[in-house]
């Protein structure tokens, strides 16, 4: 089995770089073809996975956090090469989504040696421009879409407290967004939804920021999206509302919405979306799903 191996384009030293060459090791003790992949920078790591993926290997593995499997979900989608996670990131959403314990590198190298695989689906995301990109877990905008802005322009702390410290700071100016949202639900039937929110968010997976439940029912392979929309409240009861977000019940409360769909387009002024953890463009955009577009090593069944 011939396997390349994309490690973080950050990671020259340290945890990362570590975490790739110890998955490297195990997989190679176990009979494993593995070539170890990584540019400079994001642009020059997609060219060397490109060319890797042109010389037909049996799998990629990524070790890194989301955004590096991000990289590598836009050259496998629809590929059927299967993709190997070995999660040493900051959120790690994705790895989560297919069953991998966070930090574990030898629990991920052995999930890929197993061999157990399944299929999930995808959400692509379309410009105005017409350019496309895919995600695997959670596109966010507005409230959260700024708590990642600051969480990532911060050095400390790292981990779900990067998260929490920065969902806390934009409390202070948190404020509504006209918003125009257009869903497409699975029988053909559509909804226009007009107003301030505080923030849209359209999952694959039920997770970002490392953990926090978002889309807390959402199905990676149930071929839907799940949006959640949160309206305009007081900033204390907003507060308030968190302790339920972060147990994955704020579905029942008044302000916050969930809708099952097939696409749908989120627009609003000055709002830029991040997905996988990374910023992805300004909206509007529209996201749809790419059904069974993935195939993963899953520790799961």
């Amino acid at each position: 089995m011939r396997v390349a191996l994309l490690m973080n384009p950050a990671a020259r030293a340290g945890s990362h770089a570590d975490a790739a060459r110890d998955a490297a090791e195990r997989l190679r003790a176990h009979g494993m073809q593995t070539a170890i992949v990584s540019g400079g920078s994001a642009s020059e790591s997609t060219s060397l996975l490109r060319a890797a993926i042109a010389l037909a290997p049996d799998a990629v593995v990524v070790a890194g956090g989301d955004g590096t499997v991000h990289l590598a979900i836009q050259e496998l989608a629809g590929t059927g090469i299967p993709l190997g996670i070995i999660p040493a990131g900051t959120g790690n959403d994705v790895a989560a989504m297919v069953g991998l314990r966070e930090l574990d590198v030898a629990a991920a190298a052995d999930t890929i040696i197993a061999g157990r695989t399944r299929r999930i689906d995808l959400a692509r995301v379309t410009r105005q421009d017409g350019s496309t990109t895919f995600f695997g877990s959670v596109l966010a905008s507005g409230f959260d879409s700024k708590v990642n802005d600051r969480a990532n322009a911060m050095r400390w702390p790292r981990g779900h407290s990067r998260y929490n410290l920065a969902i806390l700071a934009e409390f202070l100016t948190l404020a509504g967004i006209a918003y125009e949202v257009n869903l497409e639900f699975a029988d053909g039937s559509r909804e226009r939804v007009a107003g301030e929110l505080v923030m849209a968010t359209v999952g694959n997976g039920r997770t970002y920021g490392g953990g926090i439940p978002i889309c807390p029912d959402a199905d990676p392979a149930d071929g839907l999206l799940d949006v959640v929309l949160v309206r305009p409240a007081g900033r204390l009861r907003l507060l308030r509302l968190l302790p339920r977000v972060y147990a994955g019940t704020h579905a029942a409360v008044p302000e916050v919405s969930m809708h099952r769909v097939r696409s749908v387009r989120l627009a609003a002024a000055g709002v830029t979306a991040y997905a996988d953890g990374d910023p992805i463009g300004a909206l509007p955009l529209t996201v749809d799903v790419a059904p069974g577009a993935l195939t993963v090593f899953t520790a799961g069944g």
